[in-house]
């Protein structure tokens, strides 16, 4: 499939994208969307995606595999896992996407166990087909949207929520210690992450753990999925929505968060969340 960015085709819709939250899940995003010709760039979610297709497709690269989600299926990412998301279809796509914290999907996990969790619930790496389930999330997320009932709303998310658990999720994942490479590629992430707005060179990176720019660059890269720079944008931009959330403005998150400025730092957060820290603020 050709990328959406090269199609001659005019949309045959204008693009919307709403950002909202809601008492009733007070934890979590929420996204009603359409899409044509806007493309995510590889990026990744401290908490889960659980996207609901409504009509058309989308297409994202995740876990090294290409996978498309067409109406009625759910695409669902696990925490700090990089992905896309494009079109799969001439029409574009449109979805409902829940963006649930790790600690909500722990707690909902945790009360269908009846004990603490190890770990994080893990959801499919594949595209998953459920017709109720994926009827029974937008009817959740459209109650959530309206606002009418809280009471209503919230029964629905979590019942909604706790059935993607009880019918798909998969035991937490044993996380090794790491070792060797792996080790190293972790120190750089403390490394990056301690200090947002500290210039910081590749040299004086690689340095840190022993190794050439060219070596550290290349063991980064296999360890996370992304270059060094292109993770602390991400990482960046996560630590800018509570921010956001708190009612700072794009230009002082952007300067908080350590970008160069705020065009810098609007066109790398529209590229992932899919609007403007303006737009994403107001909900």
């Amino acid at each position: 499939m050709r990328p959406a960015q090269h199609d001659p085709c005019p949309p045959p819709f204008r693009e919307q994208a709403r950002f909202f939250r809601s008492p009733a899940l007070p934890e979590a995003e929420l996204l009603t969307a359409r899409y044509y010709s806007h493309t995510f760039a590889p990026h990744w979610h401290e908490g889960y995606v659980v996207g609901v297709i409504t009509a058309g497709a989308e297409g994202y690269r995740y876990r090294g595999a290409q996978h498309v989600a067409g109406a009625g299926a759910l695409a669902c990412i696990n925490p700090d896992e990089i992905h896309t998301g494009q079109r799969a279809d001439d029409s574009g796509w449109a979805y409902r996407v829940f963006y649930p914290s790790a600690g909500t999907m722990q707690g909902l996990a945790r009360c269908l166990r009846g004990r603490p969790c190890a770990g994080l619930p893990r959801l499919p790496h594949a595209v998953i087909h459920d017709r109720l389930l994926a009827t029974t999330l937008a009817r959740a997320h459209q109650l959530l949207e309206a606002g009418l009932d809280v009471l209503e709303a919230q029964t629905a998310a979590l019942a909604a929520l706790t059935a993607l658990l009880t019918r798909h999720a998969q035991e937490p994942e044993a996380a090794p210690p790491p070792r060797g490479e792996s080790a190293r590629a972790e120190a750089m992430r403390q490394r990056l992450a301690a200090d947002l707005a500290e210039p910081l060179t590749l040299d004086e990176l690689a340095a840190s753990v022993g190794l050439s720019a060219f070596h550290a660059a290349r063991l980064f890269a296999r360890e996370t999925g992304l270059p060094p720079h292109a993770w602390r944008n991400q990482l960046r931009l996560n630590r800018s929505l509570p921010l956001l959330r708190a009612g700072a403005s794009a230009g002082e998150a952007a300067a908080a968060c350590g970008f160069a400025d705020q065009s810098h730092f609007t066109r790398h957060f529209r590229r992932t969340f899919g609007v403007t820290p303006g737009r994403w603020r107001a909900a």
